[in-house]
């Protein structure tokens, strides 16, 4: 905690500001990218939802706009990525292209915990889903000319907008309502605060019976020295921690999160909590959180689908 109040403190200083996004951003990982892609459409798949989304809109793709690669790879026709820093890289982008390309036409299995041990949600079945991705669409999904203009579209050349990047994306007018079929984001709604303006703004773009799917992770971040010590925080020290970075974390609960899609009008369709043990109970957290219920407390993670 004393780092991260440390570093809070120098964002404060110009030449901190200035280096302060370098170490910030998504996975540089085209086995990453395939692997949440796949975990996201599996489970969908599971919950009878549309596993050949048209459009799909991702929140928070950081340095690699790999995961919506991905979906553009496997058949979707537009992707929209949505971050409130401009992380883009092209070469970066380039090159997870290309490595996503092949694992798609090896069909190769999902990555699985042994080789990405935290990514969540977990599967009963890392096998490549054929029973989703058959043969005769995935061959027309990866015909050169179509992974050409997906190519060309990265560099800048997307007369057709298969790919919009917006950043920042705060406005709920950015694209066009009832358009999306899918939105999902992997370890980003934590991050995001403005979330009583995000839901209704997510909610907005999906089309009716489209679909969100998030996995949301609720731990500290390695601002406190147990994994729900950020709780305990008063608002002038956590205000002290993040200084002035771009995000940090919103701190909020599942039960925010939950709460909202329903105030929202979402019918929650899938909740799978990943569960930790608290070292200390609700009367040791600051004000705002004393309220807190046991399954707050103790919720690290959730993997959540719901639909409009």
């Amino acid at each position: 905690m004393i780092k991260q109040l440390v570093y809070g403190l120098a964002t404060n200083l110009p030449w901190v500001q200035g280096l302060r996004n370098q170490s910030l951003g998504g996975s540089v990982s085209a086995r990453y990218c395939y692997s949440v892609w796949l975990r996201h459409i599996v489970m969908a798949n599971l919950q009878g939802l549309n596993t050949q989304p048209r459009i799909v809109a991702e929140l928070g793709p950081g340095l690699s706009l790999g995961m919506g690669l991905a979906a553009l790879i496997s058949g979707s026709e537009k992707y929209l990525a949505f971050d409130v820093v401009d992380y883009s890289d092209l070469s970066l982008n380039l090159s997870v292209f290309d490595e996503l390309v092949v694992l798609f036409k090896e069909r190769a299995p999902i990555p699985d915990a042994a080789e990405f041990s935290r990514v969540k949600p977990f599967l009963k079945d890392y096998q490549f889903p054929s029973h989703i991705y058959g043969d005769a669409g995935l061959e027309l999904a990866l015909a050169p000319e179509r992974l050409e203009k997906i190519r060309q579209a990265l560099q800048g050349n997307d007369p057709e907008q298969l790919i919009v990047y917006k950043v920042p994306w705060y406005e709920a007018n950015l694209i066009e309502e009832n358009s999306v079929d899918m939105i999902f984001s992997q370890a980003v709604l934590e991050h995001v605060d403005d979330l009583d303006n995000t839901y209704p703004s997510m909610t907005a773009w999906l089309k009716p019976g489209a679909f969100m799917s998030h996995q949301i992770d609720f731990k500290c971040h390695g601002t406190a020295t147990t994994w729900n010590g950020h709780w305990r925080h008063s608002n002038i020290v956590w205000s002290l921690i993040r200084g002035k970075r771009p995000y940090l974390l919103n701190r909020a609960p599942k039960s925010t999160h939950i709460t909202l899609m329903k105030k929202n009008g979402l019918t929650v369709l899938q909740e799978d909590n990943v569960e930790m043990p608290s070292t200390f109970k609700q009367n040791k957290l600051a004000k705002r959180f004393r309220e807190m219920s046991d399954e707050d407390l103790t919720c690290s993670g959730v993997f959540v689908i719901a639909q409009k």
